[in-house]
């Protein structure tokens, strides 16, 4: 008997990164591992479920900057080259190691798994890899949802309004331009809210996104049933709120699947164990050491010495994880369900890169998951929200009324990853350029030629300068340095913009170089910050 359902959500994001001044640029290398090791396994995972029957439901968050990268044929170029240098490595690594039982089979499968994302990179999703997301949801399994357009932590720009809607307004414009519909639903970064948000994601034409836990629970009027039914805000938008119980037994370090001792270990990297000279080639051209993406030890726990990897202890393990996770979730929508008399959602909601990049494992659990929940017809089925707001239980059950409160998923559950002692420097010139954004937008309404270009390029420098990844490394200390120089670097180029607008003096060569280098939204309309 159907008692609930289970809403998994998945958010991909990256910053947006492009060095065409550079042969090699280490940063961009975030992108190539995620393709690697999480976006193209989780498109194969899906394939593979559908060529097979199984019939499943996953809300996917594709960041609009994440889109652009799929996008840019200079990247995929480069990425090209480091699945072929990620290949040619396997095999050197199987020569070296010939003979060694423990390790064999581990570089056999690595060399088996690059080959493969090369073969669908190349010859089934013909490098497109926003159209092979898009075929999955054209096919009825998947909801692809947008997010902010470059990924801001919104609740920080929230003294201009008009900072937040361009945001989400942006984010609407480019799914529409790469998906061919309006979005349905957002996600918004880090899940980061505030008062009235919820009318700007409305007022974009969104019907759905999603909040922490306590952005419900604290919500007035309290719902009754929590975040296991939407609530229905103020502004008619509708919002789920996450399952803390179904998130930590996924995300926790300590009692989560990914910290199992047979599953592989992310640290221990060949380009940092074996011989510098040896590894070389496959690492930053300076010879700094970096991450290769093979890794041929297990957990094994909190120790040194590492035990080697098995591939049939880890899969078994996955599939374990995938029956322990079904079992918790029966029993919590027997207890829901008697309890609400309702049949409530239970929204499960995980950055998509801990599948395959941080835990390797997470695109085989994954389908090991959606697999058992479709063969063993369990109490609960897999859905969408935009499915769950035309279900006939929404309708029999209506929607909770509530006003959410201020909350995000980072840690403490407020704002404190991204305004503390190690970025606050930032926000009197983020808040500042948002400010003379807004006033260009509005004096310049109806601007053409060189000078419509320099404030569509103004608009681009603001949206670039607000990611959130720029203040979270800033707090947590990796690449600091990069993250400190990019925001700088946008900021620096809107406050040049904005002062060659304003005097009319706008030097075209300098702008030319600046809308190569800076290319992203090319369709950009600089109107969004007019209020």
């Amino acid at each position: 008997m159907l008692k609930g359902y289970l809403c998994i959500v998945l958010h991909a994001h990256l910053p947006y990164i492009r060095h065409p001044e550079y042969d090699y640029f280490l940063e961009e290398n975030w992108l190539y591992e995620a393709i690697t090791e999480t976006y193209i396994p989780l498109l194969d995972v899906f394939g593979k479920l559908i060529n097979d029957g199984i019939d499943f439901r996953i809300t996917l968050s594709l960041s609009p900057t994440l889109i652009e990268m799929f996008n840019d044929s200079l990247l995929m170029e480069r990425y090209k080259r480091h699945i072929e240098r990620l290949i040619e490595l396997s095999e050197k690594e199987s020569r070296r190691i010939k003979g060694d039982i423990s390790f064999e089979p581990i570089v056999r499968m690595y060399n088996e798994k690059f080959r493969r994302v090369r073969y669908l990179f190349e010859d089934i999703y013909k490098r497109d890899l926003t159209s092979a997301f898009k075929a999955l949801q054209d096919n009825g399994n998947l909801e692809i949802i947008t997010s902010a357009a470059t990924h801001a932590f919104l609740p920080n720009l929230s003294m201009y309004p008009q900072a937040v809607k361009a945001q989400i307004k942006v984010g609407s414009e480019h799914y529409r331009k790469n998906f061919g519909r309006s979005p349905e639903g957002i996600w918004l970064p880090e899940c980061g809210f505030a008062s009235d948000f919820d009318r700007s994601i409305k007022d974009a034409g969104i019907r759905f996104f999603f909040l922490e836990a306590h952005g419900v629970i604290h919500g007035i009027p309290l719902p009754r049933c929590g975040v296991y039914a939407p609530i229905l805000c103020p502004s008619g938008a509708v919002a789920f709120g996450r399952d803390v119980e179904s998130s930590r037994q996924v995300w926790s370090s300590i009692g989560g699947y990914p910290g199992d001792l047979y599953y592989r270990d992310f640290y221990r990297d060949i380009g940092f164990d074996l011989d510098l000279d040896y590894i070389k080639p496959y690492v930053h051209p300076d010879g700094i050491r970096t991450y290769t993406g093979l890794k041929y030890y297990r957990i094994t726990g909190k120790t040194d010495n590492k035990k080697p990897y098995v591939i049939q202890q880890a899969r078994k393990k996955a599939a374990e994880h995938a029956g322990n996770f079904i079992f918790n979730r029966e029993l919590q929508l027997n207890f829901l369900s008697e309890t609400l008399k309702i049949r409530p959602v239970i929204t499960a909601t995980y950055d998509a890169e801990l599948f395959g990049h941080w835990w390797f494992e997470g695109p085989e659990w994954l389908d090991f998951l959606l697999r058992k929940i479709y063969i063993e017809h369990r109490n609960f089925r897999t859905i969408t929200p935009l499915e769950y707001l035309s279900s006939q239980d929404c309708k029999l059950q209506g929607l909770q009324s509530c006003e959410p409160s201020m909350s995000s998923w980072g840690h403490n559950g407020y704002n404190e990853v991204w305004l503390n002692s190690s970025n606050d420097y930032v926000y009197r010139h983020l808040l500042k350029a948002a400010e003379r954004m807004t006033y260009l937008a509005e004096k310049f309404s109806s601007a053409n030629g060189i000078m419509r270009r320099a404030i569509n390029q103004a608009a681009r420098e603001v949206l670039l300068s607000q990611h959130s990844d720029w203040a979270f490394m800033m707090r947590a200390g990796t690449a600091t340095a990069y993250a400190k120089k990019r925001f700088e670097d946008h900021i620096g180029r809107f406050n040049h913009l904005y002062q060659s607008i304003i005097s009319g003096n706008i030097q075209e060569k300098w702008l030319n170089e600046i809308e190569d280098k800076d290319r992203i939204f090319q369709d950009i309309d600089y109107r969004v910050y007019r209020s």
